[in-house]
């Protein structure tokens, strides 16, 4: 069996994973609660920048906390499509998620269904990035560690999203952030316990990239984009604001044309 370091590179990778994490947590919750405050195209475009933001928030924790990970006795390659299938997932999946918390009707149901759906892309983006990985051996993995980490993602989203659409308020929204970041990093290490590797040791090539090669320049992009749109939301009005906006314009132009 090949022995495995998650931290090979320190502590350097978990902790920038999980502010990433946080960070896209806390981006898409925002977003969320803006399209709770918006009809009609705004309504769906908050929406889907959620969906992006969670989505990209999660994949980019995974893989720079796979910059850490190494195997005694093999090299460690990325088959490409299945790395970028598994950030397509991890958007398409919460998306489904957040848009039944956005456009439910029931706040309760909503918030369940919208958990479900986070969690379980938080677990469907870690499987198929960990069905990326090639070496010279076969992953396996724990059963029971493996519904144990969805459960944990689950329940964690579950968690952030009633913190985020049932009680308002800053504090609240930057605790869900924080919660929910930790539910992502605690899923990728409990889903990474479960992972053991029977080494066959050969001098063939592996077929992918390596993590610096493809994971790393695409997670700084990810990262890009979060803290670019978490300059957006920061900046942009809220749904009150902007009403108040338009109420004021209204009355400019009653007055002038008065």
């Amino acid at each position: 069996m090949g022995h495995m370091d998650h931290f090979s590179a320190g502590w350097v990778t978990p902790v920038l994973s999980y502010v990433m994490a946080c960070v896209g947590s806390a981006l898409g919750l925002r977003c969320t609660v803006r399209a709770l405050e918006a009809v009609g195209s705004s309504k769906r475009n908050w929406l889907l920048l959620a969906s992006l933001a969670i989505g990209s928030g999660i994949w980019t924790m995974h893989f720079v906390a796979m910059l850490g990970f190494s195997v005694d006795g093999s090299p460690i390659r990325y088959d490409v499509p299945l790395t970028a299938l598994s950030l397509l997932i991890a958007v398409a999946v919460v998306a489904a998620g957040v848009f039944t918390a956005g456009y439910g009707r029931s706040r309760v149901t909503s918030v369940l269904l919208g958990g479900l759906g986070t969690g379980l892309g938080v677990a469907a983006m870690h499987y198929t990035g960990m069905a990326a990985l090639n070496l010279h051996g076969e992953v396996d993995f724990d059963p029971v560690l493996v519904i144990a980490s969805v459960l944990i993602a689950v329940v964690a989203a579950t968690a952030a999203l009633t913190l985020t659409l049932i009680v308002r308020g800053p504090v609240l929204a930057t605790a869900a952030a924080l919660v929910m970041g930790l539910a992502v990093s605690s899923m990728h290490y409990t889903a990474m316990y479960a992972v053991s590797i029977s080494l066959k040791p050969s001098s063939a090539a592996l077929p992918g990239a390596t993590a610096t090669e493809f994971i790393f320049p695409l997670a700084v992009v990810l990262g890009s984009f979060l803290f670019l749109a978490a300059a957006y939301v920061a900046l942009s009005p809220t749904g009150k604001r902007h009403e108040s906006a338009a109420e004021l314009l209204r009355e400019v132009e009653l007055s002038t044309a008065a």
